[in-house]
């Protein structure tokens, strides 16, 4: 049987051997507003959307510390794919939160890409054997190309009160708006899906109050194999992996590029010979090492917690959102210095550090992981006050 160590190792290996290839596509991807078949094939193939299945079901089912390795490894070619990449396995993650029966049928294919989110922008209707679900979801990273897609949605109860769940329903079910036009993240294809009185049987939605403290009923094997991280936990500290490979990545861009490039209107006929250029790419290079410190520690913490079959207390989920935003923009911040430090020319498409910069900047604007937003609920845990969200 293949140890869980020689299996993170055997996918580390091949996705390192295609990073560049993921970078080379990184403009195409761009112009096409979704990244090309042939970055999905080569993870595909190795082994990467097989990483959070289940061992029951076949899979890899790495650890989150080797799921996180994975994931930043990706991001180190091309943060687009990094970032559906991430999509696709945490969701895959999520999917284990779901009754026995719904995993059986989600992981008969054992390398399986699931789309979505928890934004609650449908509704769920009651109906003979489980519910109709409508509704519009945007910024679906991934959904091209996914297998499944979770969708949260409102259920109104009969006395006026609304409950929040969650539907996981095949993405043939949706239709996909071509919407997606930005800036930046342009090739994650985070277009917007939409279903119309799609019938979703009872065993495929839960409750979302059910997901995040890992109480959904129907399951055998839960608190029981060491992966049952907490959802949101989980979620962050698979978004900074991603963050913290773009960063490197950029870091591994601007070394391989700045050796020998005059600086224009100077009497420097090396950067690298220039004391401010030595100052940047070293607070770059420390603040990447600074956000993998901070990895380390929640990564720790999560996995202790979950081989003892324990969920993480109020405190640790508020303090992994909390450094978990703050590693995102140690990351972000150490790109941007990279980029600055990289002079005019860098603005060309086929520059990729000004893709990376770009990633990193829109990506760091998703709710989530707004760094105000995570520093607050950290804050008023570490005071002693109600952490002010239920997104733990």
């Amino acid at each position: 049987m293949t140890t869980t160590a020689t299996a993170v190792d055997t996918v580390l290996r091949q996705v390192e051997k295609i990073v560049p290839t993921l970078r080379d596509n990184g403009e195409a991807s761009e112009t096409r507003r979704w990244i090309l078949d042939e970055n999905i094939d080569l993870l595909d193939k190795a082994g990467v959307f097989r990483i959070a299945t289940p061992r029951r079901f076949g899979g890899l089912d790495l650890s989150l510390a080797d799921q996180a390795r994975v994931l930043t490894e990706i991001a180190r070619g091309c943060g687009s794919t990094g970032w559906v990449s991430m999509v696709w396995v945490s969701n895959a993650w999520v999917a284990t939160l779901y009754p026995d029966q719904a995993q059986e049928e989600v992981f008969a294919q054992e390398s399986v890409r699931i789309s979505g989110g928890f934004t609650p922008s449908g509704t769920l209707t009651p109906t003979e054997g489980g519910y109709l679900l409508n509704g519009s979801w945007r910024f679906n990273t991934g959904c091209r190309a996914a297998h499944w897609n979770i969708a949260a949605a409102l259920l109104e109860k009969p006395d006026g009160t609304v409950e929040d769940l969650v539907a996981l329903v095949p993405m043939d079910r949706f239709t996909i708006a071509d919407d997606w036009n930005t800036s930046s993240a342009a090739a994650t294809g985070s277009s917007t899906t939409t279903a119309e009185d799609v019938f979703v049987p009872a065993h495929r939605v839960i409750g979302f109050e059910d997901a995040v403290l890992n109480a959904t009923p129907g399951r055998a094997h839960a608190g029981k194999t060491g992966r049952d991280y907490g959802l949101f936990s989980f979620v962050m500290a698979e978004c900074a992996a991603t963050f913290i490979g773009i960063a490197r990545g950029a870091l591994e861009l601007f070394l391989d590029r700045v050796p020998g490039r005059p600086i224009t209107y100077t009497s420097w006929t090396d950067q690298v010979q220039h004391p401010l250029t030595q100052i940047q790419v070293a607070a770059a290079a420390n603040r990447i090492a600074a956000a993998e410190g901070l990895a380390e520690g929640w990564l720790r913490r999560l996995q202790a917690r979950a081989d003892a079959g324990e969920q993480p207390t109020v405190e640790e989920k508020a303090a992994v959102r909390g450094q978990a935003a703050y590693a995102i923009q140690l990351a972000k911040e150490a790109v941007e210095t990279l980029y600055n430090a990289s002079g005019a020319s860098a603005i060309q498409r086929g520059v990729p550090i000004q893709r990376f910069h770009r990633d990193s900047q829109g990506l760091a604007l998703h709710a989530l992981l707004l760094l105000s937003t995570n520093l607050e609920t950290h804050g008023r845990v570490l005071l002693g006050l109600d952490p002010g969200t239920p997104l733990l």
